[in-house]
């Protein structure tokens, strides 16, 4: 298999290293190697990456170990930057409304400083 990268993956701030730093090393290993899979894999497998539907651009990486569900929220900047937010375990049928509250809120501070920063130039 190519190496080859349809897009990148890049963590904003300690979001999401703090969740992932918590979990036990055979999960870290899934999670590195779906994110693998994003960014290798042209059309990625819902089973992996799926809208969020209701959110403006929000998306969630999904993982599974054994019988434990994870997941990230990401979404896109410039088309092929997946900007990882915060991640969570999943323990219910549906995603818990804070954590989707909480990933747009880390979207929205990414985008203003992105914009201040663009600004700056």
């Amino acid at each position: 298999m190519e190496d080859k990268k349809f897009r990148n993956i890049f963590v904003y701030k300690n979001y999401f290293l703090d969740f992932f730093q918590k979990q036990k090393p055979k999960v870290k290993e899934k999670i590195l190697w779906t994110f693998m899979v994003i960014e290798t894999v042209e059309k990625i497998p819902a089973e992996y990456f799926k809208h969020m539907e209701g959110t403006d651009g929000l998306y969630e990486i999904r993982v599974q170990f054994g019988s434990d569900i994870f997941r990230i929220f990401c979404f896109f900047d410039d088309g092929k930057l997946v900007v990882l937010t915060n991640g969570f375990q999943k323990k219910t049928q549906k995603t818990p409304k804070k954590e989707i509250e909480k990933a747009i809120k880390i979207k929205e501070e990414y985008e203003s400083e992105r914009i201040t920063n663009t600004n700056k130039k």
